[in-house]
């Protein structure tokens, strides 16, 4: 056990330290179930019910154990069932971002602002490391699939207002549109075929595409021989 000694004496042991951030995310959780239960007009036994529907039993006097404080252990298990049950995220539950201004992430460390926490435990945060590289493909993966298919829907109604245009200009402007969108989706496929390149080189399996989009982005000759990382 680790003691830090300051100019007024001993400090927190680091052991202690730990123990109080424990507390500290336990309150957190059940102070955050207990305003959203509040919030939805619920009784302590109308959320076990609903914990119950989703087929993981929390009974009332456990939820009502946790948000007085009570409860000495909250299972990662029941804060998801409990987050299902509220109608939100667990993470939210977690770091309540607006309702609390700052957390402390990890026991030794300095708080930090919940929305700061809340981007580093959903690995949004700038401090990702190769080791995360995988998770940047398939997010990459999602972002170019879903603009691949916004662009198809731009460049589809585009089309339509081209065919439909009653004058000159209007068709003109409606072409305009239906090369831009177009221009943008062969940009998204690109991206997609390097995600999902990166994503085979790391031996794993890149997301199902439906058949629409795996015949215009996963054709054999489509994978490039060389791909920059920062094109991804």
């Amino acid at each position: 056990m680790t003691q830090h000694c300051s100019d007024h004496g001993y400090e927190k042991s680091d052991e202690d330290n730990a123990l109080e951030w424990v507390d500290q995310v336990m309150a957190t959780v059940a102070a955050e179930v207990r305003r959203r239960r509040k919030e939805l007009g619920w009784s302590a036994q109308d959320l076990a019910d609903k914990c119950e529907v989703i087929g993981h039993s929390i009974p009332r006097n456990v939820i009502a154990n946790m948000e007085s404080g009570r409860r000495s252990n909250l299972p990662l298990v029941d804060v998801m069932v409990l987050a299902r049950a509220l109608n939100t995220s667990p993470i939210c539950l977690i770091y309540p971002v607006g309702y609390i201004d700052d957390v402390q992430r990890l026991p030794l460390e300095h708080p930090t602002s919940t929305l700061d926490a809340l981007k580093w435990f959903t690995g949004e945060s700038a401090e990702l490391g190769a080791e995360d590289d995988m998770l940047r493909y398939f997010r990459a993966h999602r972002a170019a699939e879903e603009r691949l298919r916004t662009a198809g829907q731009e460049e589809e109604y585009a089309g339509y207002k081209a065919r439909s245009a009653n004058n000159a200009d209007r068709k003109a402007e409606a072409l305009r549109a239906q090369a831009s969108a177009a221009q943008a989706a062969e940009a998204a496929k690109v991206r997609l075929r390097k995600a999902r390149a990166f994503i085979k080189e790391g031996g794993v399996t890149p997301p199902h595409l439906w058949s629409d989009l795996a015949a215009e982005v996963d054709p054999p000759e489509s994978i490039p021989n060389s791909i920059e990382e920062n094109d991804v």
